[in-house]
């Protein structure tokens, strides 16, 4: 942030920035361009509304304090907007004031306190924050042109948030106090009640932005208005269905006439799709299990509760009672008795309400998506099922599932860059965990010989359609194993999901398709590249010549690189997106896996492998490294790189190596992501189909 010279200012876009404001944001910076092109913007004297029904009389004293006038006439368009906005403003803005010089008497600027007074006057008022005598306890001119501040504007402010309000500001020669001008509440405390005092939803909501620019809410918003004077609520409570969809088209799948059912039902559901008859109208509403339609008769629920129909539309919530029967074109339906309205919608469904097919406003709005979408719902079931499955799976196989942080003060077993917090009370840095893995290898020391969590990780990398900065795996950890046994696992493991979940082991994958039926073909990473790849042997072996061809390539690669660095380089970009699979590949280089243990026959590599299948990496394992003094060496290595500039690189933690020195027994442990295990199993290409809520680059117009 560049200074402007101006505290207030400087201070104001700090807490703009903390709250995401994006409109003080803007403000600023056109504030900021008038001072530095030398341009007075300021009024004589300028009037703005900063909360509703109330004119607050600012004084423009100099140029910046000017500055400041067409900056918070561009925070009231803000706070006008609703009162809980307002208030909640009047606590974040708080902290401005420590941006404002306030010392002893006598040392601070007129010019600095004049703008001080300017900003705190409007927003915290003045009469009730004087005092005894009237004179203000924040400060007062003097007659040799210094300014007196008395007393601690913050502390102020805390024991009065809301005292006073707006009024004039006026000066004299000698201390002057700051007064009222204007505003018809005489008493402050008659205005704060009334910013207190709940609005109704139709008061509220008439202050929206949206009103003003769509017809559509506006005319739900005026149906709000009128249930409320029938004394009618638009949002209520108390209403407990007994009967979904799903159940209801089971129970009374027999019943083949018009003939009501003797059985009384209550259902909910939001109305998708609405045709009122005159007499009678059809709602086809939709609950969590499905959709069922409605009838609603004149005749059956009264004159007047069907006048409620002309009150609806769709995208609203509504409960009816009523007895199943068959319409004339045979389809099954509730002839309602009663009808509630549980929730009104303000905003519309998307104009086709089958659907949306911007994926961009899916993934953003993912709470439409799922209104509109049953095939979205369906995935959600989905991944729910496929993470049942693997718990169950490991669980009946005598491994117990734990818990481990979170919130981790060294990040690890991983090679990735950890996103940072901070804990305030124990003053320290947190890091978000990128894996669990060392905390479940000291479970292991400890003494539990299967383990597994499935967990939240978190990586400040990039984003795509296989990559998301928070994601969910399974890790598991079996004593005595190693990573041989752990391939028969997994293959048994998502074959076996496969199965639960498609009912078969061939998978459509866009136009191809992929068969997981066991068993799966193996490959070491060597082999891979020499089949797949022109590489030959004698390159492989020649460091020169694998960073030769990366750079041919233009990877991002280092002079000092291993080859073994360089090797997994030149396998990523050539190898990795051809293997279909499912295919294990193994003995990775020991330079990219720090906490794997070497292979006995070979021990420039390691017992790892990789699950590949439709060229995505579904799985990582390895014969873990049960040497604390090899694990150190490993640790030191990784060290050196991070202090080269590779921020993925492991960092050394001494009390998972003291863990190490109490001994572990050997093990192999595995991570395999389920948001791609989720998108082979339902055919999705992107790994924001399968998580509800991704992470996605800021919306405009949205603070």
């Amino acid at each position: 942030m560049i200074s402007s010279g101006v505290p207030i200012l400087d201070g104001l876009e700090i807490t703009a920035k903390t709250s995401g404001n994006r409109i003080i944001e803007n403000a600023i910076m056109n504030t900021r361009t008038a001072i530095a092109e030398g341009r007075t913007i300021a009024e004589p004297l300028m009037e703005t509304g900063i909360f509703p029904g109330m004119v607050v009389r600012m004084i423009a004293v100099g140029e910046a304090t000017g500055a400041l006038d067409a900056m918070l006439a561009k925070i009231s368009e803000f706070y006008d907007d609703e009162v809980d906005a307002a208030v909640e403003g009047l606590t974040q803005l708080r902290t401005v004031v420590r941006a404002v010089p306030r010392t002893a008497p006598g040392t601070v600027s007129e010019r600095e306190a004049e703008k001080a007074s300017y900003f705190l006057h409007p927003l915290h008022g003045s009469a009730a924050c004087s005092g005894a005598g009237g004179e203000s306890p924040l400060l007062a001119r003097s007659e040799r042109g210094r300014v007196h501040v008395a007393g601690n504007p913050v502390d102020h402010l805390r024991a009065n948030p809301l005292s006073g309000r707006p009024g004039a500001l006026a000066y004299s020669n000698g201390p002057t106090p700051l007064t009222f001008s204007g505003g018809k509440d005489k008493n402050p405390s008659d205005f704060f009640n009334k910013l207190r005092r709940k609005p109704t939803l139709s008061e509220a909501s008439s202050k929206t932005k949206e009103t003003r620019t769509s017809p559509l809410i506006e005319a739900r918003l005026r149906k709000i208005r009128d249930l409320e004077q029938l004394g009618i609520p638009a949002f209520r409570t108390g209403f407990v269905p007994d009967t979904a969809a799903d159940a209801f088209k089971e129970r009374f799948a027999d019943i083949t006439t018009s003939e009501p059912s003797d059985q009384m039902i209550s259902m909910a559901g939001r109305i998708m799709a609405l045709r009122i008859l005159g007499k009678a109208s059809f709602l086809w509403l939709r609950d969590t299990s499905g959709d069922f339609q409605v009838y609603l008769a004149r005749d059956t629920v009264g004159v007047d509760a069907y006048k409620l129909v002309k009150k609806l539309d769709v995208g609203d919530i509504v409960g009816v009672r009523g007895r199943a029967f068959r319409t004339r074109t045979g389809e099954l339906s509730v002839l309602a008795e009663e009808l509630v309205i549980l929730t009104k919608s303000i905003r519309p469904l998307p104009e086709k309400w089958h659907g949306l097919t911007d994926v961009e406003t899916r993934y953003r709005q993912r709470y439409v998506d799922l209104i509109v979408n049953p095939a979205v719902r369906e995935m959600v079931r989905t991944r729910s099922r496929i993470i049942s499955y693997l718990r169950d799976f490991l669980s009946s196989r005598g491994f117990l599932e734990v818990e481990t942080p979170m919130m981790q003060p060294i990040p690890g077993g991983a090679t990735a860059k950890p996103f940072m917090t901070y804990h305030q009370s124990l003053d320290r840095n947190l890091y978000l965990r990128i894996a669990p893995e060392l905390y479940l290898k000291r479970l292991l020391v400890g003494g539990l010989e299967k383990v597994f969590e499935i967990n939240r990780n978190f990586r400040n990398e990039g984003i795509s359609t296989q990559h998301n900065p928070e994601f969910t795996m399974l890790e598991f950890y079996q004593a005595y194993a190693t990573y041989d046994d752990l391939m028969s696992v997994t293959e048994e493991m998502v074959a076996g999901a496969a199965y639960e979940i498609t009912g078969g082991y061939k998978l459509p994958q866009g136009d191809q398709e992929v068969d997981l039926t066991p068993p799966w073909e193996r490959m070491t990473v060597r082999e891979a590249i020499l089949t797949l790849t022109d590489l030959t042997e004698a390159e492989i072996e020649d460091r020169n010549s694998l960073f030769i061809r990366a750079m041919d390539m233009g990877l991002e690669v280092g002079k000092e690189d291993s080859p073994g660095k360089l090797l997994m380089a030149l396998f990523d970009e050539l190898v990795e997106e051809r293997l279909w699979g499912p295919i294990f590949i193994y003995k990775y280089p020991v330079e990219t896996s720090p906490l794997a243990r070497r292979n006995d026959e070979d021990p420039t590599v390691t017992d790892r492998f990789e699950l590949y299948i439709c060229g995505r990496e579904i799985a990582n394992a390895f014969t873990e490294l049960t040497d604390p003094l090899d694990q150190r060496s490993r640790f030191e290595e990784q060290v050196r790189a991070r202090a080269s500039g590779d921020e993925e690189a492991h960092f050394l933690d001494e009390d998972f190596l003291r863990a190490l020195e109490y001994g572990m027994p050997p093990a192999a442990g595995e991570g395999l992501g389920i948001d791609r295990l989720a998108m082979l199993l339902m055919n999705v290409k992107s790994i924001r189909e399968v998580i509800l809520f991704p992470h996605m680059r800021p919306e405009k117009g949205i603070g």
